[in-house]
């Protein structure tokens, strides 16, 4: 898997050998990798609001993310909130 990690710093942005990432579709934070690795089955399940400096509320915002029923490990963008 390749890609930037949300929330990584910029010298080791990417992805680890032996974690779970999920990818993050659309919206401001679209083609991130969001690990997972410790989230359980539930939290998998459940959305995440995720701190972005590039989305419709400015520095402070959170982005709103869905994860997908079948296929990829992906989260879907459905959203901005302050």
């Amino acid at each position: 898997m390749r890609g930037r990690v949300y929330g990584a710093d910029h010298e080791d942005a990417g992805p680890r050998y032996g974690r779970v990432y999920a990818e993050l579709v659309a919206g401001p934070l679209d083609g991130l990798l969001l690990d997972v690795t410790h989230w359980s089955a539930h939290d998998r399940a459940e959305g995440v609001a995720l701190r972005t400096e590039i989305g419709r509320y400015g520095p402070g915002g959170r982005a709103l993310y869905t994860p997908r029923q079948a296929g990829r490990p992906m989260y879907d963008w459905c959203g901005d909130i302050p």
